[in-house]
């Protein structure tokens, strides 16, 4: 049995409760609204449907379909989102990450534990059966 790592302020991975952070949450939360949801074709599935700069893109449909919610962040070295704040919590299926930094996905609410990684400029057209709940972009 794999054990998660305790949470410490070394982890890149959890989120701080500073007011940077909060407010590029907030920005982060602009951002997701500014962001209309958009249904992409079942079979045109491409990075086209993500064309932001240092984003990641997470698609509730798995091969980047469906509705569409993006985040980044704008603090150094990058911040963690709760998805479930966002009504997400469970709903992300595929993920294109156009950052040329990783990204990483988490089964909690506060970005600690074994992270899903979403390698920097590449994407992921099925989850499987992992749900997240966080995610922690970097700048």
């Amino acid at each position: 049995m794999r054990k998660h790592p305790q949470a410490t302020d070394a982890n890149p991975y959890r989120r701080k409760r500073t007011p940077a952070v909060l407010l590029a949450l907030t920005a982060t939360a602009l951002l997701a609204a500014a962001s209309p949801a958009a249904a992409a074709p079942a079979d045109a599935a491409s990075a086209d449907d993500c064309s932001f700069t240092d984003t990641l893109c997470l698609y509730e449909g798995a091969n980047f379909t469906g509705e569409r919610f993006t985040v980044s962040s704008l603090v150094e070295p990058g911040t963690c989102v709760s998805l479930v704040d966002h009504g997400w919590g469970g709903r992300v299926n595929s993920a294109i990450n156009t950052n040329t930094s990783g990204a990483a996905l988490f089964a909690n609410d506060d970005c600690v534990g074994g992270p899903y990684q979403v390698p920097g400029s590449s994407s992921i057209a099925d989850l499987g059966s992992f749900e997240p709940l966080s995610v922690w972009v970097p700048a």
